[in-house]
């Protein structure tokens, strides 16, 4: 059963101060590289906007984090 955004935001404020699990939503390729959706995995709410270039280096945040 889906939450409302009541119930979201009362969850998402118990998650004690953690560091994020960033787990892949959506991606797609554009010319600057990968675009990653991701959301925080430990369920505290968190997502941004992750850039991965055409190099081997990991992706970086092209975004704040947003939804706690």
């Amino acid at each position: 059963m889906p939450m409302d955004a009541a119930q979201t935001l009362e969850t998402t404020r118990q998650v004690p101060a953690h560091e994020h699990a960033w787990l892949v939503d959506s991606a797609h390729d554009t010319s600057d590289g990968r675009v990653l959706y991701v959301r925080c995995g430990a369920g505290c709410g968190a997502r941004r906007i992750d850039l991965q270039g055409p190099s081997t280096l990991p992706p970086s945040a092209v975004s704040r984090e947003f939804g706690r």
